[in-house]
């Protein structure tokens, strides 16, 4: 009878006790990048996209970081440094171009597109508005996955590096102005700002995104007027929040901007583009009826520029003259601050790696999330941008169809 109940029991216990077998999810396992930073060859670009800090953190939590020699001596970091940071300095394009992962400034030139490899993983500015056909088309036929930086977003919606770099550029861009608008550089020879008795300086700001703000902020300190425009109102109450002051604010109405650019000393062009390329929003007749020695500055240049008169310009010749208007129109503006971007740069990117390692890669760090995935605009060679695609008449597919067909 015992024996019975014992058996009994012991088979209850078997059949409903005991943790029954059940398959679980198997965590991927951390992922090892071959990380390559090549030294940049276009547009005199000064900035690297990690510094020695964030390459030693890296290397310590086992990556692979190759460094193409003089990469970081724009922004003031030597081979020295890197290589104490654990990383290799190579010393042609061809080794650096081995790594898995490029991480880039500027958009690959054609040249540097022969160096890679199928399967690769670019990382780097896209700058749709000067993009050429060839060089997506050398992007498809390398079959790389390509990711714009300034498309990547954060959790909540934002763009961390394009805010970082935007911050920069304000802050720069009255720096700037000041500079030509002394007599020095044959400007005006006022003060950007002003003094007792004598007019404040008028500053024009067409856009109200994170370099107007920076923009603005630092003009009123200095004693400024300025006026913002854009046509996004919400955009305006925000500024105008943001800076917890009065100024003046206006939708972009052609013949109210005019009148302002009449009387204005300094024109800032803050535009965000709106479908891969900024919109002219200041004709070339609007210019011609501005102050001699009066300066523009297009922030908005490596997105086509927001005015009618704007050509790109390089810190080696940064400014021209058009209809006695001084033009500023360098791309690259917080390359003039290496140093600073740099350090902005590399704190957006370490953390990014470290969680596409814990991922365990990057397509499954572009496939686990939807903000890292908005930067995608090459997948494996396929392209996947819509805006691209449309701009040369290239065939895309979008990257949720992709992840479904996955799933």
């Amino acid at each position: 009878m015992s024996e019975k109940k014992k058996s009994g029991f012991e088979t209850l216990a078997k059949s409903s006790f005991y943790p029954q077998e059940e398959m679980l999810k198997v965590k991927r396992g951390k992922h090892s990048f071959f990380i390559g930073l090549p030294r940049e060859v276009s547009l005199q670009e000064n900035r690297i996209c990690l510094t020695p800090d964030a390459t030693a953190l890296l290397v310590n939590n086992g990556h692979e970081v190759h460094v193409e020699t003089r990469a970081g001596e724009g922004s003031k970091f030597t081979d020295k440094q890197y290589s104490d940071a654990g990383a290799k300095i190579v010393y042609s394009p061809q080794e650096v171009y081995k790594a898995d992962v490029i991480l880039k400034i500027e958009p690959p030139t054609l040249d540097e597109l022969e160096y890679f490899h199928p399967g690769q993983t670019l990382i780097s500015t896209l700058q749709l508005g000067y993009l050429k056909k060839e060089s997506i088309q050398a992007i498809q036929r390398k079959k790389i996955t390509s990711l714009a930086w300034e498309f990547i977003e954060d959790k909540v919606g934002g763009m961390p590096i394009i805010r970082a770099m935007s911050e920069i550029a304000g802050s720069t861009v009255m720096l700037v102005a000041a500079e030509y608008l002394s007599t020095i550089n044959k400007g005006k020879g006022i003060i950007l700002g002003g003094i007792t008795g004598v007019p404040p300086t008028k500053v024009v700001i067409i856009g109200a995104g994170t370099v107007a703000e920076y923009g603005a902020r630092a003009a009123l300190s200095l004693g400024a007027e300025i006026q913002v425009f854009d046509n996004h109102i919400y955009k305006l109450r925000r500024i105008k929040h943001t800076l917890s002051q009065q100024f003046y604010t206006s939708t972009i109405d052609t013949v109210t901007l005019g009148e302002s650019l009449k009387t204005a000393d300094v024109v800032i062009g803050a535009l965000r583009a709106e479908k891969g390329r900024a919109r002219h929003v200041v004709s070339e007749e609007m210019v011609s009826q501005m102050k001699p020695d009066s300066l523009i500055i297009d922030l908005s240049i490596d997105q086509g520029g927001c005015i009618a008169t704007s050509e790109m310009t390089t810190h080696a010749k940064p400014v021209f003259r058009k209809y006695g208007v001084i033009h500023y129109c360098v791309p690259n503006i917080a390359s003039r601050v290496a140093h600073t971007a740099t350090t902005a740069l590399s704190n957006i990117f370490t953390p990014t790696i470290l969680r596409a390692s814990e991922e365990g890669g990057v397509e499954e760090m572009i496939f686990s999330h939807k903000w890292f995935m908005k930067g995608v605009y090459t997948f494996k060679g396929g392209l996947t941008n819509e805006s691209i695609g449309r701009k040369f008449g290239l065939k895309y597919k979008n990257l949720e169809l992709i992840l479904a067909a996955r799933v």
